[in-house]
């Protein structure tokens, strides 16, 4: 099935950095309006796809960077993530609101926000937007930083312990 808006399969939206940051460019001079935003995206659930679309209606095309299995160990636990990265990728790939996505391996995604340059940097309104990592990089070159209120009671973690809760017995 193709997505009617960027022509492709769900699959050719995974993309490399230096790959995305050409088309990227390329949307720019077209004058597009890039949105940047990052996560673990483990266990996909409402309030992550409500966020997603929240976040492409900020500007032209969403670019979202998902964290490495190593990267969400090492900032969550070693139990993590649920889903492999291969899968998570795929998975926020097919969501028609998602334009490209891209695999980080770092603890935070500043190196792909420095190489990408969006327009508008997005996260969670649970986050002190002065600790949103890129945040001044971002404003330093005149792009926005945008935080979206999030959907109450809708977590990963709060699916994990509702399963271990319920189903561990």
């Amino acid at each position: 099935m193709r997505n009617d808006r960027a022509g492709t399969l769900p699959g050719a939206k995974i993309t490399s950095l230096s790959i995305l940051k050409r088309k990227v460019a390329r949307l720019k001079q077209d004058g597009k309006r890039i949105v940047f935003t990052n996560g673990c995206f483990d266990i996909l659930h409402y309030g992550h796809t409500k966020y997603l679309q929240d976040a492409k209606n900020k500007g032209d095309y969403l670019v979202v960077a998902v964290n490495s299995d190593s990267s969400i160990r090492s900032i969550k636990s070693k139990n993590r993530p649920v889903v492999g990265q291969a899968d998570r990728l795929r998975i926020v790939a097919s969501l028609g609101c998602v334009d490209f996505v891209v695999l980080f391996n770092q603890n935070n995604p500043l190196e792909v926000i420095k190489a990408l340059k969006p327009d508008i940097l997005v996260k969670g309104s649970d986050w002190d937007r002065k600790k949103v990592v890129g945040a001044d990089f971002v404003e330093s070159y005149g792009g926005k930083v945008v935080l979206i209120n999030l959907v109450k009671g809708r977590s990963t973690s709060a699916i994990i312990e509702k399963i271990i809760r319920d189903f561990a017995k």
